[in-house]
């Protein structure tokens, strides 16, 4: 008995000796991946796909790295998406994440007007990042307009703000005694219509402003919806699921875009090259565009002498309006981490990173991206290009087209039928509002 009763304890005291070895591994291992302060489980190390659009690994890796460095288990990767395929990329992959059939990014830019397209795929701003109080505070009132959904939600951060803008041509504006764009709709398209040269046959030779058609004109749909703006007028109802193209103050706006490039004393014409190329070949004065286009003319014609103003405005208007064309930064609904990714973007959103974000981006290019806090727009003030923006963007403003493809791409189609005589403006609206609400009502739901 007693032989038995030793051997019992022997192996009695190895078990607990494995059990002990075997509890003392586990620890340690759990100790590698888990914070011993946070309830077990939890997983402290996270993997956040972050899509970029404007900037290289080398403006954002520096952000990154000291992001990750003051949040340790939370790590970034970064990739610079291409911007031709973009949109149709992003929100097939947003649709498959919904089914589990393809990885979505966590983090991904979004254009202003894609906000009702788009929300129902993406996670909504918790109140603990930033309330909505803070965030009308530190973005301008655009920011608050076109990122926040139907439903009361915000679901983006802008870390930038852009919008069209007049860019002219300083030698020309010159040789008519002009040192900039006049600030009045009226005056300034006297000056367009000065700075206007043709030949003996009437053939436009310089132009003094890109306007009225769409084929030759980049931003052509966007200075439409801009001219819509000025008139205050309202096209989509507050469902965002219907638009109203066909109505008498809508007629007249297209009507006025047109009929600039109709007639002999025409400003523009549709068989002129496109308004950069001519913008680049010094027989364009003036062009409407976002900011970004001056990079395309610093790098093909860099001997153009030119700058930016502000848009022309009403007299009879209360207030200055602009149109808004800018990104916020948003956070995929189906990521893993999206508490995690949301603190991201608030760490770039902040006056410091923005700072850096512009430096890093001055490195390789003539500006970076216009800051979208309030407290820096004087940092903008007097500064080539992107004064301009800082005159502004305390009144700029969008449309939430949702779709902004499709409705870019209809409005161009309407003009083009009207000047080249396809269709009247009646019955050229009535299509494209026929069009474009068989798409939003789906996919702006």
């Amino acid at each position: 008995m007693e032989d038995k009763q030793k051997k019992t304890l022997i192996i009695v005291g190895v078990v607990v000796v494995i059990l002990l070895i075997a509890t003392t591994v586990l620890f340690l291992l759990r100790g590698d991946s888990e914070d011993p302060g946070q309830e077990p489980g939890t997983q402290t190390s996270v993997t956040l796909s972050y899509w970029g659009l404007w900037e290289p690994p080398s403006v954002m890796q520096p952000l990154i790295d000291e992001f990750e460095a003051a949040n340790p288990g939370i790590n970034i990767e970064y990739s610079q998406q291409t911007f031709s395929n973009y949109e149709s990329k992003l929100f097939t992959r947003l649709q498959q994440a919904t089914g589990n059939e393809e990885p979505a990014p966590d983090i991904f830019r979004i254009h202003n007007t894609w906000t009702p397209k788009y929300y129902s795929y993406l996670a909504p701003m918790p109140a603990d990042i930033m309330s909505v109080e803070e965030y009308q505070q530190k973005f301008y009132p655009t920011a608050l307009n076109d990122f926040t959904a139907k439903n009361g939600n915000i679901y983006a951060i802008p870390l930038e703000i852009d919008g069209l803008m007049v860019f002219y041509n300083k030698q020309l504006l010159a040789e008519e005694g002009v040192t900039e764009p006049p600030e009045d709709w009226d005056s300034f398209f006297e000056l367009a219509r000065d700075l206007t040269k043709r030949d003996a046959s009437g053939r436009i030779l310089q132009a003094g402003l890109a306007i009225g058609t769409s084929r030759n004109i980049m931003h052509s749909a966007e200075i439409l919806a801009y001219m819509l703006a000025l008139e205050d007028i309202q096209v989509m109802d507050q469902t965002r699921t219907q638009i109203s193209l066909n109505t008498p103050r809508v007629q007249r706006v297209f009507e006025t875009y047109t009929n600039f490039a109709k007639g002999d004393n025409a400003l523009w014409s549709p068989s002129l090259r496109n308004d950069l190329e001519m913008f680049f070949t010094g027989d364009l004065a003036m062009m409407i565009a976002p900011s970004w286009r001056a990079f395309d003319i610093i790098q093909a014609a860099p001997s153009i002498e030119f700058d930016t103003a502000p848009l022309p405005q009403l007299l009879a208007n209360e207030e200055d309006i602009y149109y808004a064309t800018y990104w916020g930064d948003a956070v995929n609904r189906t990521s893993a981490n999206p508490l995690a990714a949301w603190k991201f973007i608030a760490f770039l959103a902040q006056k410091e990173q923005q700072m850096k974000l512009y430096s890093n981006a001055s490195q390789i290019r003539a500006f970076g991206e216009p800051y979208s806090l309030v407290e820096l727009n004087s940092e903008m003030l007097n500064k080539p290009y992107v004064s301009a923006i800082a005159q502004m963007a305390p009144n700029m403003r969008s449309y939430p087209w949702g779709d902004e493809t499709l409705v870019n791409s209809t409005i161009n189609t309407a003009i083009t039928d009207i000047i080249e005589g396809r269709s009247d403006v009646d019955s050229a609206l009535e299509d494209a509002e026929a069009v474009i609400n068989a798409t939003i009502e789906q996919t702006n739901r």
